[in-house]
């Protein structure tokens, strides 16, 4: 295996450090080299079902009242291959990837299913350097916010963040567009939502509607409206 020279940033947006360098240089080679070269095919394996577990651990937590399929519902959602690359974006993992010398640009071999299979050989990188806790503070610090804007089926997290404030005497929520950024066809919409004194809470989607549950849904994790039952 190559040196590890220039792992220490990508360490720290992990916020992890590895005693064994060579399972983290394996997490971030892509299948396209030659062959005689170990790529992260076997930890993508891995990391997906780790990923599975800790998931599902969080959301027996999160919601000790509902029924497996809703459970079963969530977990697909939150394990899905968009998420994994939405993760790997967000600590810029394709800026450390291997990929095979070739006329290919960079920029288009980073595709959904790539970020997304990386970031589940990184997951199992982390487990096999240190652990099912420390792959558990890994997921949970970037899945936490995910998973409390996951509504359950049936559930939507606007009304029931109004009927929450109205319940406590509090004004009706207000909703405001942050940001927004991305092509016009592509666009997305970062909404934050402040009742009363509260702190405002924020979310994010591709359109106003999905940002502003988004947003009301997270406002409902931090109070502990949602989350404590089903």
């Amino acid at each position: 295996m190559k040196a590890d020279a220039g792992l220490a940033p990508l360490e720290r947006r992990l916020g992890y450090r590895f005693k064994n360098r060579d399972v983290i240089l394996t997490a971030l080679t892509h299948s396209s080299p030659a062959a005689d070269r170990v790529t992260y095919q076997r930890q993508e394996f891995l990391g997906d079902r780790v990923l599975g577990l800790v998931i599902a651990e969080m959301l027996l937590a999160a919601y000790p009242a509902a029924p497996e399929g809703d459970l079963s519902r969530l977990l697909a959602e939150l394990v899905r291959k968009e998420a994994c690359a939405d993760v790997a974006k967000a600590v810029d993992l394709g800026s450390a990837l291997r990929f095979a010398n070739g006329r290919t640009p960079r920029a288009s071999l980073l595709t959904t299913n790539v970020l997304g299979d990386a970031c589940e050989a990184v997951i199992a990188a982390i487990y096999e350097d240190g652990g099912i806790d420390a792959a558990r503070d890994f997921i949970a610090a970037h899945w936490r916010e995910r998973l409390s804007t996951a509504a359950l089926p049936g559930r939507n997290p606007k009304a029931a963040l109004q009927e929450w404030a109205q319940a406590q005497g509090l004004d009706v929520p207000s909703y405001t567009i942050a940001a927004k950024s991305g092509p016009d066809h592509e666009p997305r919409f970062d909404v934050e939502v402040r009742v009363a004194s509260l702190a405002p809470a924020r979310g994010e989607g591709k359109t106003r509607r999905e940002a502003e549950q988004a947003a009301a849904a997270v406002l409902l994790g931090r109070e502990g409206v949602w989350g404590a039952r089903s």
